[in-house]
């Protein structure tokens, strides 16, 4: 198919919606780059796990928080798409890597706020401007919002206004990219029962009880519910969607 010899890059690959979307990409036929913060063990295994598929893997370093270590870390990376991938380029960046809190906004510090500032919007804003220079024309970038830019859950004032920024920028990339031939959209999960903000749905069987309750499906999402649709908007298939928030919730508050 159309992504046989792709590359995708998945910052925050190692667990939860990062992984699901790696392997999906991939068993689409993609080579995969991914990213990890902490646990260099689990992103060891999803590379595992990828070349089982007969597609090609590696893992990097990265902390998103941490904006002067862009230009180390894409240089890292220049280095393991000619190695390891025979490549200058490579054709999916998706911002995944994220962090989670739920925090009432009476009780939000500004050292909380410049935290998620960083990892959510200002460098993922300043990753991709340095990143431009590798991914491919005709390639795709993806960004990743959340459900709660359209509906509101106390706690994540913070978490969502700096997706909802994200989800203007992801516009004006679309727009300024497009003479690359370069498709950019976001995809706004809904509640997914992951290890996500310290599980924060799976370790509340309440939580999940109310939220499910609220889908017209009548669950919460699984990882894979958001790895598949990954891998179908880095197709050929999905080639005219572009500049669009994509809602993945099984029809959550409507």
């Amino acid at each position: 198919m159309d992504s046989q010899n792709k590359i995708a890059l998945v910052t925050g690959g190692s667990r939860g919606l990062g992984k699901s979307m790696a392997m999906h990409l991939a068993k689409n036929g993609v080579d995969v780059v991914i990213t990890y913060h902490t646990n260099k063990a689990a992103a060891a295994a999803v590379v595992a796990d990828i070349e089982q598929t007969g597609r090609k893997a590696a893992a990097l370093h990265l902390d998103m928080g941490e904006l002067r270590s862009y230009d180390d870390f894409l240089a890292q990376l220049a280095s393991v798409l000619q190695t390891r991938f025979d490549r200058n380029t490579f054709d999916f960046l998706i911002n995944n890597a994220g962090m989670g809190a739920t925090v009432p906004f009476a009780q939000v510090t500004e050292e909380l706020f410049d935290r998620f500032l960083n990892v959510h919007f200002k460098g993922v804003y300043f990753f991709t401007q340095k990143a431009l220079s590798q991914i491919a024309d005709g390639g795709s970038i993806l960004n990743i919002s959340t459900g709660t830019t359209r509906f509101c859950v106390p706690g994540y004032s913070v978490y969502a206004s700096m997706k909802g920024a994200m989800e203007v920028f992801t516009k004006y990339l679309a727009k300024e990219l497009g003479p690359r031939g370069i498709r950019v959209n976001i995809l706004a999960p809904g509640p997914v029962e992951t290890d996500f903000n310290n599980a924060a749905i799976r370790s509340n069987p309440q939580m999940k009880s109310f939220l499910s309750s609220a889908a017209a499906l009548g669950r919460v999402g699984e990882a894979d519910d958001i790895g598949g649709i990954v891998a179908l908007l880095c197709s050929g298939q999905a080639g005219w969607i572009n500049g669009q928030r994509i809602e993945a919730s099984g029809g959550i508050n409507l």
